[in-house]
């Protein structure tokens, strides 16, 4: 493969990142205990997001901050830690699925509640869960090209309403077993914030660089997971099969193309569930031990999964490390994007 599925970035550093966990704790118990009307009804086992997904809770915003407030504070951390005050940011990208209002964009409410300058670009990026990623690449590049110094990208997540409203269609009495196994993965899903700061690698020695990667497209299967905040279906075997495939595939092709990522000392992917965690080490080959894993408690983020769990990584790495973020989205869409620390 050739042209804009394969990237390189030349002058881009990561200086900060940040993450901020929703307040809230909702177990996955908690959650079967108000179908359990529905699972008795349908003779289907509880317990089956903790065995089957491997998520044992995840969180949703409190009546004092949404996801929106989230993703600001995240923001603020991440401009705190990187040294760079709001007014150096040329470029301010949210990713974030989840929005209250089609419009303005939910850039614009961030910005104005970070105090960025009248000259910030800023707008959405919505690509599913890749949106993050995606973003990363974006601002990557304009700082490559000199067109901005600083770029801050941000995204917050609320599942509590499709929450609410799946546990509502599937405690209607004319719910059935199909309802439930398309909407299973809607449950699985959690509210967070995730930040990152990226500039001029040149004016900061030592940073963290970030040397970009591949992308390859799976437009076929777009179908697959469709949802709004009113609900989701999804058909969890037929994305993962083709989640697995698309991004083996541009695994495959990225060695091919000069990418060595078989000895990383982090796999960051994107945080789903167990299944999906097992079946894409089984096909990459990569050590289980380098894969860290946050969904156990967090529940799937979306584009903030895989951010946050590099905020939590992130202290412990060190110079030389290197670091590959593995993202997936909806679509399919899929980007592998490596970090040198």
């Amino acid at each position: 493969m050739s042209g804009n599925s394969t990237i390189h970035h030349e002058r881009t550093a990561l200086l900060a990142t940040s993450a901020v966990e929703a307040p809230v704790v909702v177990t996955s118990d908690s959650l079967e205990e108000r179908l359990e009307p529905t699972l008795r009804r349908l003779r289907l086992r509880s317990g089956s997001l903790a065995t089957l997904a491997g998520i044992t809770e995840r969180r949703w915003w409190g009546p004092d901050e949404d996801a929106a407030g989230g993703a600001a504070r995240a923001g603020r951390q991440a401009l705190e830690a990187a040294g760079v005050e709001p007014g150096q940011v040329g470029l301010l990208i949210n990713t974030s699925v989840y929005r209250a209002n089609l419009e303005p964009s939910v850039a614009v409410g961030i910005h104005h509640e970070l105090g960025l300058p009248t000259s910030a670009l800023n707008f959405d990026i919505t690509n599913a869960c890749l949106g993050f990623v995606n973003a990363l690449t974006v601002a990557a590049a304009m700082i490559d090209g000199g067109a901005v110094r600083y770029a801050l990208v941000v995204d917050g997540e609320d599942a509590r309403p499709v929450h609410e409203s799946t546990i509502a269609q599937l405690s209607a009495e004319d719910a059935t077993r199909r309802d439930f196994v398309d909407a299973f993965a809607t449950l699985t899903l959690g509210s967070g914030a995730a930040a990152a700061v990226l500039g001029p690698a040149d004016d900061h020695a030592g940073a963290p660089r970030v040397l970009g990667g591949v992308s390859r497209t799976h437009s076929a299967a777009h179908r697959l997971c469709v949802g709004g905040n009113d609900g989701m279906v999804t058909d969890a075997k037929g994305l993962l099969d083709e989640g697995v495939g698309i991004i083996g595939d541009a695994w495959d092709d990225a060695l091919a193309e000069g990418w060595s990522w078989k000895d990383m000392d982090r796999y960051l992917f994107h945080q789903v569930s167990t299944v999906h965690t097992r079946a894409l080490v089984e096909r990459l080959g990569v050590d289980t031990d380098r894969v860290p894993l946050t969904f156990p408690r967090w529940g799937n983020v979306g584009p903030a999964a895989l951010p946050m769990t590099l905020a939590m990584e992130a202290p412990s790495l060190r110079s030389g490390d290197r670091v590959l973020c593995l993202g997936v989205g909806s679509g399919l869409n899929t980007t592998l994007t490596e970090i040198q620390w």
